[in-house]
């Protein structure tokens, strides 16, 4: 599969957001959810968080990743200060919610739209998941498409708030109930009547094989057939991609992973994040995937016709025909090549007249007999 052409070349193109313009086109589109990852990549390299921060654009550009993602968040207006962990404290220690997120929450509208400016350069689509409403209004202009976290799956009206922009919205839905994602759909569709993207997700900080439960994608496409369904990952990646693959398998066509360029950095999202190689091996692993999917036409293909020939039967002669014998059953028998006359038209055979005589085990053609008379 090509990667899409760059949107800023067609004026028609530019005001479209990639990952619709994918979704639209049957395409499937790889986010690289970078949150607030570059906070510690910054630290590590000894540059500024914003450089970090646009290294890790670059870096997912470079892999063929089609949109990054970050966390919008002040930790004053997320969390209250008694708020506990749920993530594995033996990779990320800190216990209070409050505590992580006032370390990564220096970023405001100055940032963030230097990072749209930057990726727009790059022709990688911005996003930022809003975790307030001050961040859901300044990050308007900056994005083409709204990303809704798990967390706030019931919080109904910052949903309709940011449903109201009248932009198209990838609705995350882990830890959630039917019942849940109805509600929340529905307050969508009351003032927004743009894509949904429905995310199954695990909040399972890194998730367990055994806790990814990936026929929810199915059971969310029968579902809702009218969204679209993809996944946002949390597991550890594997060389071989098998949660990825299956995933996309089961119809997921927007894959979301946390992006780091250190899978080794402790705390955050750094322990069950992609790097660039586990993206390029991500991309490489759906290609594969579409080869081997095909596109399920009911059809011949161009490269079986040969085989085809050669590997069906005809209609062949089990005995020695008289000129002028009226061909019966019993005379014919069924062999390969397929070059003649094939058994299904046995019925048009019966009955007409050898024009010739027809040695033993020759391959029958029409224009070996009369006509009925």
């Amino acid at each position: 599969m090509t990667a899409l052409e760059d949107p800023n070349s067609d004026p028609d193109l530019q005001n479209e957001s990639i990952i619709l313009q994918r979704l639209k086109e049957d395409q499937y589109v790889l986010i690289a959810e970078i949150g607030v990852n570059y906070y510690d990549i910054a630290k590590k390299e000894s540059i500024t968080p914003l450089e970090a921060a646009k290294r890790m654009i670059k870096e997912a550009k470079d892999a063929g990743i089609h949109a990054v993602k970050f966390q919008t968040y002040k930790a004053e207006t997320l969390a209250a200060k008694a708020s506990p962990s749920y993530w594995d404290t033996n990779e990320e220690p800190t216990t209070s919610q409050y505590e992580l997120f006032k370390k990564f929450d220096s970023f405001g509208e100055p940032e963030y739209r230097e990072l749209k400016e930057y990726s727009d350069e790059l022709s990688i689509e911005f996003l930022s998941t809003a975790f307030d409403f001050p961040s859901a209004d300044y990050l308007d202009p900056l994005m083409k498409v709204y990303k809704i976290s798990s967390s706030d799956l019931s919080n109904l009206p910052f949903i309709e708030y940011q449903a109201r922009k009248d932009k198209p919205i990838l609705l995350s839905v882990g830890a959630s109930n039917l019942d849940e994602i109805e509600a929340a759909i529905d307050t969508i569709r009351a003032v927004n009547d743009k894509p949904i993207v429905l995310l199954h997700c695990v909040l399972e900080y890194p998730t367990p094989i055994e806790d990814v439960n990936l026929l929810k994608i199915s059971s969310l496409r029968n579902q809702f057939p009218d969204l679209y369904v993809g996944y946002s990952d949390h597991t550890k990646p594997t060389p071989d991609c098998d949660v990825i693959k299956t995933a996309y398998n089961l119809g997921a066509k927007v894959i979301e992973k946390h992006f780091t360029l250190d899978k080794t950095l402790k705390g955050n999202d750094h322990y069950h994040a992609m790097d660039p190689e586990d993206a390029k091996r991500i991309i490489a692993s759906i290609e594969r995937m579409d080869l081997l999917r095909g596109n399920g036409a009911l059809n011949c293909l161009e490269t079986e016709k040969t085989a085809r020939l050669n590997a069906r039967r005809s209609i062949v002669s089990a005995v020695d025909i008289p000129a002028g014998a009226v061909i019966e059953e019993s005379m014919l028998t069924y062999k390969r090549p397929g070059v003649g006359i094939t058994p299904d038209k046995l019925p048009k055979l019966l009955g007409l007249t050898a024009k010739e005589a027809i040695p033993e085990d020759t391959i029958l053609t029409m224009e070996m007999f009369d006509e009925r008379s």
